[in-house]
């Protein structure tokens, strides 16, 4: 069963070729139907645009109206990239140049004024609100396990959020689910939780990257499996705990020879245990930048919680979504550089600066495939808060970031920036989740993308956007961090450097009013409308683009 825009009708099509399958499809048929009346939403029509993959943020104004003053957050995404990433879209920091279709911002919601109905909810109840997990029923079990239909076909979660020292989730049993959580310096602007969300992120590599050369499940191998696929996506060497290469007949520091070692080299050229052998076999692939086939990925996006002890921000137990990601195909730098090249001829083609309308091919229910390798699905809350399966509009909403950015590796963000400590006990130990070590305490990243070694990432997206997001709308972070003249405080900088939380964590009334501006937007269930947590109406966004419009943007930022 496949859902492609007339989901449900195929699915009534299909139902009553024999007594099984019948059942089957009826089941999933009145699941959806129930979800699209309950929720008044559509599993199978584009209600709003189908360019809907461009961001929200996209439609900033770059010059304040009452300043003059140019901001540039668009280097964060728009940049060139770091081959194999052959996208070079460093242009859209200077033009928006968006397809002729959505020159109209579709994003209605930035411009809401929800004041009135925050203003009913109390700290009380909103913070009773995102203290009730979603993930779990009351009997601890992962509740869209029991809600999916028998035969859907998409992802099923199962994690189970319980991780050990070293960050590896266990099931119900004690057994390992592969899941690994790590730690990373969160993207700059809207994943930061100031803007309105705390999140997490998973990584699960096919199973047989955790088998010995026998078959067996060996926790040894699969770490350092893991650290190899480090090193290749990030092009670096990386440290781990001292091991013997002898045990796994693999140079994995790259010297020359067999014996101790404490990092993997970025030029290995295999991995061990049973994915050695099928990688000798041509089973299992292997580059630099490139995630392996059958890679996983699960993000969870969550409300803002307030701890009263430590008097700072928390992640909370309920999940605005859960998004998840895998590599299904394995593509070669000839064949990312000619989707690359595809993509810029079309343009030359049509005598445009213009973006050509993109196409994203699946369905909800299996998720949405880029040009890449990958496919991505989600579940968001439905007007009681309970997670349901995104639709397949609101599924495009999440392709534009992860098809063709410069700004990313392998078509993701997060992995290359995990942290990299060693050590258990050391507060930059990577593979923690967030709930087991937070961010308070990290030092700011240095900007790499900069040819100076005093540059700080998140200081230089401070001095280059004016603000803590792409919507300037963030006051908070403007009096703590900018004096009456809009300069950047540089006592606040020094401690910045020391700590990030001082920048990425916000007060517990800006916490509060941001989780509560977003529950509205759940209870209306108008997310193909925007996903951002304002309660005031945006005022630094357009409501139209015109046709070739420039971002008066002059001197673009290009990283990595």
């Amino acid at each position: 069963m496949r859902y492609v825009y007339g989901s449900v009708a195929a699915v009534l099509l299909l139902s009553g070729c024999n007594g099984n399958l019948s059942q089957e499809k009826d089941e999933s048929s009145h699941y959806i139907q129930n979800l699209e009346k309950e929720n008044h939403i559509s599993y199978e029509k584009i209600v709003n645009t189908r360019g809907a993959y461009i961001t929200s943020m996209c439609y900033t104004k770059t010059k304040d109206g009452a300043t003059g003053e140019i901001s540039n957050p668009c280097y964060s995404c728009h940049t060139k990239g770091k081959i194999p990433n052959y996208f070079n879209d460093t242009n859209l920091q200077k033009e928006y140049s968006f397809p002729v279709e959505v020159l109209k911002n579709p994003f209605h919601n930035l411009f809401k004024d929800r004041s009135e109905k925050v203003a009913t909810i109390s700290d009380t109840d909103i913070l009773a609100y995102v203290r009730e997990s979603n993930y779990f029923n009351n009997k601890g079990d992962i509740a869209l396990q029991e809600k999916l239909p028998s035969d859907w076909k998409g992802y099923v979660p199962d994690c189970y959020y319980h991780f050990d020292e070293e960050g590896f989730d266990h099931d119900s049993t004690g057994e390992y689910t592969r899941w690994r959580a790590f730690r990373y310096y969160p993207f700059l602007g809207t994943f930061w939780p100031t803007n309105g969300s705390t999140d997490d992120v998973l990584i699960r590599l096919d199973r047989h990257f955790s088998l010995n050369r026998d078959g067996l499940f060996d926790k040894e191998v699969y770490k350092l499996n893991l650290a190899i696929v480090e090193a290749l996506v990030k092009e670096k060497d990386i440290s781990i705990e001292p091991i013997d290469e002898a045990l796994y007949n693999v140079d994995i520091d790259h010297d020359g020879r067999l014996g101790r070692t404490v990092k993997v080299s970025k030029n290995i050229s295999a991995y061990v245990g049973y994915s050695g052998i099928l990688l000798a076999n041509g089973e299992v692939h292997l580059a630099k930048g490139l995630f392996p086939k059958g890679t996983e990925f699960l993000h969870s996006v969550r409300y803002i919680d307030w701890d009263a002890t430590k008097e700072h921000i928390a992640i909370a137990p309920r999940m605005k979504e859960l998004r998840y990601a895998k590599k299904t195909k394995w593509l070669t730098y000839s064949n990312i550089e000619r989707v690359a090249k595809s993509e810029l001829w079309e343009a030359q083609m049509n005598d445009t600066t213009q973006g050509m309308m993109a196409t994203f091919r699946g369905n909800y229910e299996e998720g949405l495939r880029n040009d890449l390798g990958w496919v991505y699905q989600g579940f968001i809350e439905d007007k009681k808060g309970v997670l349901r399966p995104q639709t397949h509009e609101e599924t495009i909403g999440c392709m534009g970031c992860h098809a063709h950015l410069g700004a990313t590796t392998d078509s993701i963000f997060s992995f290359a920036r995990k942290f990299e400590g060693i050590r258990k006990e050391e507060k930059m130990y990577g593979w923690n989740h967030w709930t087991q070590k937070g961010l308070a305490g990290i030092p700011e990243p240095r900007a790499d993308y900069i040819n100076h070694p005093d540059v700080y990432e998140y200081s230089f997206y401070l001095k280059n956007n004016h603000s803590g997001n792409e919507f300037r709308n963030n006051d908070e972070v403007k009096d703590r961090f900018f004096d009456h003249n809009g300069t950047l405080k540089s006592e606040m900088i020094k401690q910045l450097h020391h700590d990030i939380s001082l920048l990425l964590f916000p007060s517990e009334k800006r916490a509060l009013a941001l989780d509560k501006g977003y529950k509205v937007m759940v209870e209306e269930q108008s997310f193909i409308y925007g996903r951002d947590a304002n309660v005031q109406p945006m005022k630094n966004v357009f409501k139209k683009i015109e046709k070739g419009q420039k971002t008066l943007i002059k001197n673009g930022i290009v990283k990595p």
